[in-house]
């Protein structure tokens, strides 16, 4: 509806160039979404991620928007050509967007200095007022903006709905902009792109505002009275703001947790929460006569209840869902997105119209409404992140916004009767504030598992599960299992210490970039004197590691110094230096864990290693393609010119002495200082020589594409890759075995005496073997791959990943060895002789013997069982 009736003008012509100017803010509205995001990431990378980093990107740029609107008011009002101004705005946000790295690589300096004398809450303070200040001052100049827009279409035929539903438009181009230009052309070209717009949008409302001036002067002066809607109005649409951004910042935790939180998610959510708005403020208001005000309240708290009941159903259908390409996974997602979001952001868009309709005697009645609930909306992001998150979790947030806009909205509404609606929705949003079990959400992955412990805070969510066996399992957004107390695990965790700490001559100190379950930390633990430190943002998994993965981290973390930080902070800010540093196991294509993988992090970790330090990253290989890969391998040779590969298993161990490798005899010096016990614990019982076998050859340099922070590659390739088809483990390792030296350039390069040459060759090619078995394997050849373990297991029967294999193929074929004429006994023993902690052999001989009346034989495979599976349900229960 227009804010006034317009004029009499004639000429076609005024109206072209009223929607000329419709058109020129629908571009201002790109810019502004895309400045948000790119900001948003420009702060997340100077200051680390932190829950006032995220708190204070969403609020300043609100608070902005919400103080320049209302400050606007009088600017438009005394202004004589107020789209001139609004063109210089335009033109000087643009260039502050230009100017703004520069400022922050000025000030970068100065700030990682201070950092170091402030404790992390102070330096959470200091982060969140420098990115307040940042993005007040562009975000204060859009809100003014919009002042002056809406003062320049008052009499005219463009309604308040429509020139606010173009704008919001316009941010939806902007939100999906980054997701595009990010890996494309990288952070620094697409701030430029997105400022060359804005200049342009500046210079063309340059050029035009003579002509709209004309116009307005031909309308003559707004004939509204000076003064503002009511303040009890202001409040409850702020009220309304506030629910709102906490709506699409909970939707943005459950959402982005059902789907998988990659770039490309989080983008199709934002994208798909503005087209609701945009869409609902320009077409919805002309029902206005259909009593839509009174509706809206219950489609907007029902809406939002419903998503929340169906959330099970819809993940358990992502789940099972097979997409055929990344194409029709972003489409379905987003036809998801919109099924539950859109008519509840349909209706969050319609307000502002129709409120500014009802005060449309008041000067810029809509502006007024306007500031007040992007006023509510900061405050609700502050409320949202530091209140409602922590203590009521995602899910309990979503339904508090339900019924809260619902009575917002219902404060409007004329009939008593509607009042009584809102006792429903309360009652329905009673048993949806917790969000569903792991099993309800992944009836499929985890059907069996039951809830041990979930923490959420702004940042993170910590999901510990506990399995039908006893066994316990770290989640991340509930599908990305982090860590598991299942034995094979224990000791693939453990074994990240281990090399590492092998790989230094001497080692002191380590520090551990990450620290999940703890359990890589215990794998430190034959090294007595070491001075052992950790970096961790998620206090939910600082939590669990000291209390729910203690019996299997034997309570390492009593000798650990843990800092809660983001690890990149943390590396910037810290004075210290140490022997080692280990980068944990991530998911890489989750949303902003690429930066942990990038040339810049990689330099952080080698300036706080001492003269002969050693910082190991491990990368998990079924998680990436052999690009990506390559990328990683490229972004670290160029940070440690003298990097080595170690394969441990399916996991690549990326290793970066500070200055030259030593080779074999790092590790042999190390054990050589331990007596025969302390070896075999350091070394896992494998001995030193099957870890010297799991060399890989150096990192060999190349050009092309590299990680970088402000050029991110991995976070947006990895998720179309594993949507395309392209993450095959099979290939990936191919790719890495005709990389894999012959034992004569690897023994060159390790320096291996010739005394060593028959122990050292034994060794690095059962390594061999057994990753060409396991490509055998993923690949269906199961006779291939058999042999070539059996053949692993001649060459190197101390190798925990080689006997384990070989026992899990004689396990899967006990029928067959009854039939060779095995008894059961024999051949479960057979089993436990090649891998001694095989868990179902065990399992089997303590039943088998319990079975038969042998009561302290069978005890002696129950002890044995629990001692290699410390939570296993069935044998603790007998104890």
């Amino acid at each position: 509806m227009p804010l006034n009736q317009p004029a009499n003008v004639n000429s076609g012509n005024k109206h072209k160039i009223w929607w000329l100017v419709a058109i020129l803010y629908c571009f201002s509205g790109t810019t502004s979404l895309a400045y948000e995001v790119l900001w948003s990431r420009m702060l997340s990378m100077q200051f680390g991620v932190s829950i006032f980093g995220v708190v204070i990107t969403v609020a300043a740029f609100m608070f902005g928007l919400g103080a320049g609107s209302i400050a606007g008011i009088k600017w438009a009002r005394q202004s004589k050509e107020p789209i001139a101004v609004f063109a210089a705005l335009e033109i000087g946000i643009a260039i502050y967007a230009l100017l703004l790295p520069t400022l922050l690589q000025y000030s970068n300096g100065w700030m990682e200095g201070v950092s170091t004398q402030l404790t992390l809450l102070q330096w959470y303070l200091l982060q969140g007022a420098g990115a307040f200040c940042l993005l007040l001052v562009p975000a204060f100049g859009m809100g003014v903006g919009f002042a002056l827009v809406i003062k320049v279409i008052e009499q005219t035929p463009i309604s308040l709905g429509k020139i606010y539903g173009l704008n919001t438009l316009g941010g939806v181009a902007g939100a999906l902009f980054p997701l595009w230009s990010l890996p494309a052309i990288g952070w620094a070209a697409s701030v430029r792109f997105i400022a060359v717009l804005g200049l342009a949008v500046g210079i063309a409302a340059l050029v035009v505002s003579r002509a709209i001036n004309q116009a307005r002067t031909l309308q003559g002066e707004s004939k509204k009275h000076n003064e503002r809607p009511p303040m009890s109005a202001l409040l409850i649409y702020a009220g309304i703001g506030a629910g709102s951004i906490m709506l699409e910042i909970g939707w943005v935790r459950l959402y982005g947790m059902i789907m998988l939180r990659t770039e490309y998610v989080l983008g199709l959510i934002l994208a798909v929460f503005l087209l609701g708005i945009a869409l609902g403020s320009m077409f919805l208001p002309q029902l206005k006569k259909y009593g839509l005000s009174t509706w809206m309240p219950f489609v907007v708290g029902g809406g939002v209840l419903l998503g929340l009941f169906l959330l099970p159903a819809t993940s358990a259908w992502i789940e099972q869902s097979d997409f055929k390409s990344f194409f029709w996974a972003t489409t379905y997602q987003a036809l998801i997105l919109g099924i539950f979001t859109l008519p509840i952001t349909l209706a969050l868009g319609a307000w502002l119209p129709l409120l500014a309709s009802r005060y449309d005697h008041t000067e810029s009645g809509g502006v007024w409404l306007y500031g007040a609930n992007c006023l509510g909306g900061s405050a609700g992001a502050v409320v949202a992140c530091l209140i409602c998150i922590p203590l009521l979790g995602s899910a309990g947030m979503v339904a508090l916004c339900a019924v809260a806009i619902t009575a917002f909205g219902l404060i409007w509404v004329n009939t008593r009767w509607a009042w009584l609606g809102l006792a429903a929705v309360l009652a329905a949003a009673w048993p949806l504030r917790i969000m569903p079990p792991v099993d309800a959400l992944l009836p499929k992955i985890e059907a069996d598992s039951r809830n041990l412990y979930l923490y959420e805070d702004a940042i993170s969510l910590t999901h510990v599960i506990r399995q039908p066996d006893g066994q316990r399992v770290l989640l991340s957004d509930l599908q990305r299992m982090d860590a598991s107390t299942d034995p094979s695990a224990v000791e693939i965790q453990k074994d990240q210490a281990r090399l590492a700490l092998l790989l230094h001559p001497a080692p002191k100190s380590v520090l551990f970039l990450g620290l999940g379950t703890g359990i890589s930390v215990a794998g430190s633990k034959p090294f007595p004197s070491l001075i052992r430190s950790a970096v961790e943002l998620s206090q939910g998994s600082i939590n669990s590691a000291k209390y729910l993965f203690s019996p299997v981290n034997d309570n390492i973390l009593d000798q650990v110094q843990i800092q809660r930080d983001d690890a990149r902070h943390f590396l910037s800010s810290t004075q210290r230096h140490y022997d080692v540093i280990i980068g944990d196991l991530f998911h890489p294509d989750i949303a902003g864990m690429g930066s942990l993988l990038s040339v810049q992090q990689f330099e952080r970790a080698k300036d706080r290693l001492n003269k002969d330090g050693v910082f190991v990253q491990w990368l998990a290989l079924n998680q990436f393609e052999v690009e990506s890969l390559r990328v990683v391998l490229r972004s670290f040779q160029r940070v440690y010119p003298n990097a080595q590969l170690f394969m441990d298993g399916m996991h690549l161990a990326l290793v970066g002495p500070r200055n030259e490798f030593s080779g074999a005899n790092s590790i042999l010096q190390n054990l050589g200082r331990m007596d025969t016990a302390g070896q075999s614990q350091a070394t896992g019982g494998e001995g030193a020589w099957t870890w010297i076998g799991r060399y890989w050859g150096p990192i060999a340099e190349t050009n092309g594409t590299v990680q970088d922070e402000w050029e991110p590659y991995i976070e947006y390739k990895l998720p179309r890759a594993r949507y395309d088809g392209n993450v095959n483990l099979a290939n990936l390792m191919s790719w890495l075995l005709r990389r894999h030296p012959e034992p004569e350039a690897a023994m060159k390069i390790l320096a291996i005496g010739a005394n060593d040459r028959s122990k050292f060759g034994r060794d690095y090619v059962a390594t061999e073997l057994t990753a060409r078995a396991w490509v055998s394997s993923i690949q269906g050849d199961a006779e291939k791959a058999g042999n070539l373990i059996w053949l692993a297991y001649q060459a190197n029967p101390q190798d925990r990943w080689i006997a384990n294999s070989l026992a899990d193929s004689m396990w899967q074929s006990l029928a067959q060895a009854k039939e060779r004429g095995l008894s059961e006994r024999e051949a479960l023993q057979r089993i436990i002789k090649v891998y001694p902690g095989h868990v179902g052999a065990l399992r089997a001989l303590w039943h088998l013997e319990s079975t038969e009346g042998k009561t302290q034989v069978a005890e002696q495979y129950r002890s044995r069982l629990l001692a290699s599976s410390p939570l296993d349900s069935e044998a603790k229960l007998i104890q």
